[in-house]
């Protein structure tokens, strides 16, 4: 056994830890990661969000109405991993590197998570389904599940590289370095004018969320795992 393969194995193995920025997808497959913190801390004690919107049922976490959930703590590079349920007609996400709660929709990145078979949103650009960096980049292709089944999503964020994993497969390798207009996307896409600040501009380190019952239909998650690489 070589000291390089070695090496490599153990930077796979530990979460990336030390991995550089680049393009290649650093996943696999899903992580094992029911031994990680839980994101929100047990029964939600590092979460904000308004009283009475976000609760458990049975273990899964869903909400009465459109307000999100946020972690108190900011995080930096990280792998997390979740589970998610669409009901029909859901649209959901998750945020990441949000520096100002007051103003999400502009300033962080969103995940997109949306019943992509519901017919109010099955005709929508691909990058507002499932798996796509909401506005901006679609996912490579469509593996989300029908409304009431479970998906895994895990999505990484090293500096301003976010690769997301949906169902065992990758879907999204996004470089907010490339992305400079607030405007037009680099495949001259439009972007949706209340995405108003360009992701070029935004910090690679802020508070995660998750986007309530949006679009007038539920979301469920469970297991949501979060493991900090530095």
């Amino acid at each position: 056994m070589s000291r390089v393969w070695l090496m490599t194995h153990l930077v796979v193995v530990l979460g990336l830890a030390g991995w550089a920025w680049a393009e290649e997808f650093p996943l696999k497959e899903h992580p094992d990661s029911k031994d990680w913190p839980d994101l929100f801390g047990p029964d939600l004690a590092e979460a904000d969000f308004p009283t009475g919107v976000w609760y458990f049922d049975n273990g899964v976490l869903t909400a009465k109405e459109d307000r999100c959930i946020w972690t108190k703590k900011q995080y930096e590079n990280f792998i997390l991993d979740l589970e998610f349920k669409n009901a029909p007609g859901s649209n959901s996400g998750v945020f990441v590197y949000c520096m100002d709660r007051s103003k999400y929709i502009s300033d962080s990145v969103e995940i997109q998570i949306c019943d992509d078979y519901a017919p109010k949103w099955a005709k929508t650009p691909r990058s507002w389904h499932t798996g796509a960096i909401f506005g901006h980049q679609p996912a490579s292709e469509q593996v989300v599940k029908k409304a009431g089944e479970w998906n895994r999503m895990t999505i990484v964020c090293k500096g301003p590289m976010i690769y997301v994993m949906l169902n065992g497969k990758p879907v999204n390798t996004f470089d907010m370095r490339k992305y400079t207009s607030a405007e037009k996307n680099p495949d001259g896409t439009d972007i949706p004018p209340w995405l108003s600040k360009p992701k070029a501009q935004l910090p690679t380190k802020g508070h995660i969320g998750l986007q309530g019952k949006h679009g007038d239909a539920p979301i469920y998650f469970r297991n949501l795992k979060i493991k900090p690489l530095d």
